[in-house]
């Protein structure tokens, strides 16, 4: 019986090696997504600024406040259009 116990801890200890593996394959994966903090901070915060400035847009009902808070609104939405950079389905000018 002594055999069977030595088999059942072996076992035991290869799952739990694997789960380890597992998870640190996992962190590295969202490590890897995560390319540069700094530019996630600043597409958050044009997130959040882009929302407040809806919110602006919806309570307002002078004509020229609501006119420069929907340029405002263009100008955050093309600066997150930057900050996310060229995507796959954006194709890339092709050189000459």
């Amino acid at each position: 019986m002594g055999d069977a116990g030595e088999g059942l801890i072996d076992a035991e200890s290869r799952i739990q090696e694997r789960m380890e593996d597992l998870s640190r394959e996992r962190l590295q994966g969202r490590a890897a997504r995560i390319k540069n903090p700094e530019e996630v901070r600043a597409l958050e915060s044009l997130r959040l600024a882009r929302t407040e400035l809806e919110g602006q847009l919806t309570a307002t009902s002078h004509e020229r406040r609501r006119a420069q808070i929907g340029q405002a609104l263009e100008e955050v939405d093309r600066r997150i259009s930057a900050a996310m950079g060229p995507g796959p389905a954006t194709p890339s000018p092709k050189k000459r």
